[in-house]
Order: C-alpha cells, then structure tokens, then sequence
C-alpha cells in the first residue's frame, strides 16, 4: 500500500534518544505528543499534531519494563488509528516476550503470539523490528513483518576494528547458523558450545565443539539477559586455553546481576547495539571501556524510508 502523505515519526517512553536518532537520519523532526502518566500509573498519551493521511511510525522497542512498554506501544497504535492516520508501522526494535515462542513444555503460553494478536488487534499495519530470537515468529502476525538483520553493522564494525586469529564461537547449537554467517563474512574459523539449560535464565556449558586453544574468540547472541549464558561459555573457552574473548549480542537486555556476571567474567569486552537503552549500571561499564554501543538509527531510518517509498529492503541484509 503506497502512502502519499509524509513520514512521521513518533515515540513512546521507552527508547526516545533512538527514535531522536532515526529523525536526525530521516532529516525530520520527532512528532509532538505528551506521554505523560496518571497518579495511578495509566499511560496518558494524546498526539500533539495532526496526522491524518499520514504514515506514522512509531518508535517503541518493548524491553524491560516490558508489560509497560508494551501497553504504551498498543495505546499509542489505537490512538493514531482513531486520528485517521493512513498507516501505522510499530517499529519494535526489540521484540518482547520473543523467547516464548512454542510450546515446549506442558501447560505454557506462547506469548510471542499473543503479542503478535494483540499489537494487529490494536491496529498496526506493518512492524519493524531487528534481530527477533527466533525467525518464525514473523508468521505468527497476519500483516507484513520487515525483518533487519544487525549483521551488517557489527560485521563493519569488526572489519574496522579487526582481532588477530579470530574464532566465532555459537553459544549454543541453536545460533550455529548465525555464528556461521558471521564467521564466513570474517574469514574466520567456527566453535559451538553445547549446554544443558536446568531452569530459566540458568545454562551450564559442557563442553566445547571446535579447536579455541590459542585463539581469541567472539560469542555471538542475538541477546543477553542475566548474561548466564556467556559468563559460563567464556569460562569454558578459557578453560579450553582461549587467549583473548569476546562478546557480541545485539539486544543488551542485561537484567538482574548481568553487568557484574560480565564485570567479572573471562570476556574483554562486549559489543551490542543500542536497540535496548543501556541502565545506568551498563553504562558505567560502557565509561570502562567494556562495553560498546553500535548505532542501529542509520539502520532503521533506511527500513522506514524503504516502507514509506515501497521499495526493497533486501539491500540492509548481508
């Protein structure tokens, strides 16, 4: 559906410097609203400009606190679906709740789709989002889903900055495709690790798949939690004689004891984007020097500018 009116680009509370970000890139300014709240603690948001016949995208990644982030988002879609705009795209950088996406055990939900049910029936019209933790999760929505990859930035990124004798290490086999794709864009060699999960946010490694012995490494997620995961994989990597070890995950969730799990961890240094805002804590390790924030606005304002002009979006991938 080709939308004649202009682009307008609004934000919730959960991310506002990102969606400043994407402004500065599309050349416009953020739209006017009040995303106040009541004493109660309601989300109070009411659009401060017209709208109507325009393309509104609405910038909202639904990262902790997740159950507020997202109600905000769904409000916001039904308030510029009432204001007649002509199409509304939720640009959701991180998607919450993207974990819970089958039904794996007995009697759990599969909240992923929910959330997909929930943001249609509020009236999005299209989402954007980057790096969802499982794929499929784009068929659980009955309307278009443009997909971004952070690949091409943080492969740029390592070809700037490159590390001598480098190994890309899966921390799991389930992101061997990922750690593959990455390591084949770096010319270099590919480990896995295979752990034992005993309970939520709780992963022992068993062992190492592929020869790290001397070698600097890169573990490469699409997100970090409490950090568990990768805490406990460098501590394997260096116990199988690693040299120097890397991070990298695009969506720096980092709950719960994450900054001090990698504060004292194996890992030099950890590389993510800026998809999720760092708290306060993830910033002072940032100050430090261990962590990096990639900038994905550039990213992004490609993927809205390619919907508002319908053209293809298959130039951001790698």
């Amino acid at each position: 559906m080709s939308v004649p009116g202009s682009i307008k680009v609004f934000s919730g509370n959960a991310h506002r410097l990102l969606a400043e970000d994407i402004c500065l890139q599309l050349s416009c300014d953020l739209g006017k609203c009040s995303t106040d709240r009541f004493s109660d603690g309601e989300f109070n948001f009411q659009i401060g400009e017209n709208v109507r016949g325009t393309d509104v995208f609405i910038v909202q990644p639904t990262c902790p606190p997740t159950d507020q982030n997202l109600m905000e988002l769904l409000i916001m879609i039904d308030t510029f679906k009432r204001a007649s705009a002509e199409r509304v795209t939720a640009v959701i950088p991180y998607f919450g709740y993207a974990r819970s996406d089958k039904k794996d055990r007995p009697r759990v939900p599969i909240a992923a789709k929910l959330v997909a049910n929930l943001l249609t029936t509020a009236g999005a019209q299209r989402i954007l989002t980057i790096d969802l933790h499982a794929s499929q999760i784009q068929g659980f929505f009955d309307i278009p889903v443009d997909h971004l990859y952070a690949a091409p930035i943080v492969v740029e990124y390592f070809r700037e900055n490159p590390i001598e004798n480098l190994i890309v290490v899966s921390p799991d086999t389930g992101g061997a495709e990922r750690a593959r794709a990455y390591a084949k864009r770096l010319n270099a060699g590919l480990a896995l690790c295979d752990k034992r999960r005993e309970k939520a946010n709780v992963a022992e490694v068993m062992n190492i798949v592929g020869d790290v012995n001397g070698k600097n490494c890169l573990i490469i997620d699409d997100m970090c939690d409490t950090g568990g995961t990768i805490c406990k994989v460098a501590e394997a990597l260096a116990k199988s004689g690693a040299n120097e070890i890397y991070a990298c995950f695009t969506h720096a969730v980092l709950s719960g004891r994450a900054i001090e799990n990698i504060s004292n961890s194996f890992i030099k240094k950890v590389i993510v984007t800026n998809t999720i805002p760092l708290s306060n804590k993830g910033e002072l390790l940032r100050n430090e020097g261990r962590i990096e924030v990639l900038n994905v606005a550039k990213l992004l304002a490609t993927g809205i500018k390619s919907i508002h002009d319908e053209t293809s979006v298959s130039s951001l991938f790698i």
